[in-house]
């Protein structure tokens, strides 16, 4: 029988989002009996005519008619939206994201997000230029967390994370799902999508962390902005597509939010003279909250793990979900 082919396709201008040598001995170490090739982006078409597995950050639907042997494409990413999950669905080819590494990061950026309004690090930044004391200016923008509560929308694996920090700061968490627990998890209280506006009407600090889904497009809009508690805080780490800008921009200017921090925008990037950009209550970050040393060590220890089980017959993690715009928010 001949050796099952594994094509990788990594690439990155960072370090911690490429394959390197050590991963790729690593793996060829752990799986003697699999055939691991490498190929740039460019070259992946030409190459996947003998692949049975393709592990990398990107794959164009047109990729799989050239890939008659393939089985299993694998991403590092957490989302899908991205990738062709229903064409590849159709094709009998399984596809799956990458989870449990993610939310570590995102956790640490978020809740340098939420710091950054709540202890007035952002407005000092400014204020350190032209002003010689603002300390009066502080006392009427802090607050404090401990006893604040934060609403996380879309909560699944990476949203725990974010929970467990949330709550290192003594805050209470709300976290909102289509399928909530049946008991009580990580100290969260659970709420079904369908009462997402009374879990922002109390909220502190509200995090999106929704995928980009039919059902999920400008989900955060008017009436659900309108919705949220008066001078409360916006952050959003999940998709753009989530967020109807206009409305966001229309809760910030009357006063009604406190602030949006965005690791996400759309378009990206922002123009130079866009209204977000420009606002004195927005903070940008450019969709680094998954910035991470260990990334790749991570994500190629899921991959093992999960190839592991390819080879055993088993199931796989991680199997993406043909999007369905009838469950807008996200399960786990």
């Amino acid at each position: 029988m001949n050796r099952p082919v594994v094509l990788i396709s990594l690439e990155s201008p960072h370090s911690f989002w490429q394959l390197s040598a050590a991963h790729e001995r690593a793996l060829s170490a752990a799986f003697p009996d699999v055939e691991f090739r490498t190929a740039t982006e460019e070259a992946v078409p030409r190459q996947l005519a003998e692949a049975h597995i393709y592990f990398g950050w990107r794959f164009e639907p047109s990729w799989l008619s050239g890939a008659p042997r393939l089985r299993w494409i694998a991403s590092p990413a957490a989302g899908t939206d991205h990738l062709p999950v229903a064409e590849a669905r159709s094709v009998g080819v399984a596809l799956t994201r990458s989870f449990g590494f993610h939310g570590r990061p995102m956790a640490e950026h978020a809740m340098g997000m939420v710091l950054g309004f709540s202890r007035g690090l952002f407005m000092s930044r400014l204020a350190q230029r032209n002003r010689t004391w603002w300390k009066d200016d502080l006392a009427d923008e802090f607050f404090d967390l401990a006893g604040a509560t934060m609403t996380i929308v879309g909560c699944g694996s990476i949203g725990e994370h974010v929970a467990r920090v949330a709550r290192a700061f003594g805050m209470y968490v709300i976290g909102v799902r289509r399928t909530p627990p049946v008991a009580a998890e990580g100290g969260i209280t659970w709420m079904h999508t369908s009462a997402v506006h009374q879990a922002v009407a109390v909220a502190d600090v509200v995090v999106d962390l929704l995928p980009a889904t039919r059902g999920t497009d400008r989900f955060f809009d008017r009436d659900l902005f309108t919705a949220f508690k008066s001078r409360s805080l916006f952050l959003n780490l999940g998709r753009a597509a989530t967020v109807d800008q206009r409305a966001l921009l229309a809760a910030l200017n009357t006063g009604h939010l406190r602030g949006a921090a965005l690791d996400v925008s759309d378009p990206r990037p922002l123009p130079a003279r866009h209204p977000l950009r420009l606002h004195p209550r927005v903070l940008l970050t450019p969709k680094s909250s998954t910035l991470s040393r260990t990334y790749m060590d991570d994500a190629v220890a899921f991959f093992a793990d999960n190839l592991r089980r390819y080879l055993a017959g088993q199931p796989l993690n991680g199997l993406a979900e043909v999007p369905d715009a009838r469950s807008p928010l996200v399960g786990g």
